[in-house]
């Protein structure tokens, strides 16, 4: 299976006045995310699933990147929001699901739980070695094993201003 670990876009400073929770992609945060899943579609990319952290501004890239056509279906999980458990992920979102080895998932979310969870992943601890920049992506793949922690293998981590260039 293939993980494509994919950050929110630019959005809205924190204040305040807007609760983090709410913050929602800036005009240019919008505008970069459609070049970059457009680029991504342009490479042939696709996505059985893409699941969204249930913060806006992930929502709102999660649905640039659906309404490009990388993928019909969308789904909210509360595990990609910040403090979610990889554990608890694998555990009780991804193993339930039974997925084919071929399958693509994108998991659009935040920083630095991506890296965090992608480090898990590929070394079996974090190390806080990866930067993912917004609307970055992280590919890895995942063996068809009982234990994926630590047995993932990295291909692809891209900032996106590779793809735009």
């Amino acid at each position: 299976m293939e993980l494509y670990f994919i950050r929110h876009g630019i959005a809205q400073e924190a204040t305040s006045e807007i609760k983090d929770e709410q913050r929602s992609l800036t005009e240019q945060g919008r505008k970069k995310t459609q070049k970059v899943a457009q680029c991504l579609k342009d490479l042939d990319l696709s996505f059985d699933l893409i699941a969204t952290s249930p913060l806006v501004r992930a929502q709102q890239t999660a649905e640039i990147l659906v309404s490009i056509g990388l993928s019909s279906q969308l789904e909210q999980c509360s595990y990609l929001a910040p403090g979610g458990s990889t554990e608890d992920w694998v555990e009780k979102w991804l193993k339930p699901k039974d997925y084919q080895p071929s399958t693509r998932l994108a998991l659009v979310g935040h920083q630095p739980c991506l890296t965090n969870w992608a480090e898990i992943l590929i070394w079996g601890e974090v190390k806080n070695s990866l930067v993912l920049k917004k609307a970055g992506i992280i590919g890895i793949e995942i063996p068809p094993t009982a234990s994926i922690v630590g047995r993932g293998q990295m291909f692809w981590l891209t900032p996106p201003r590779y793809l735009l260039s």
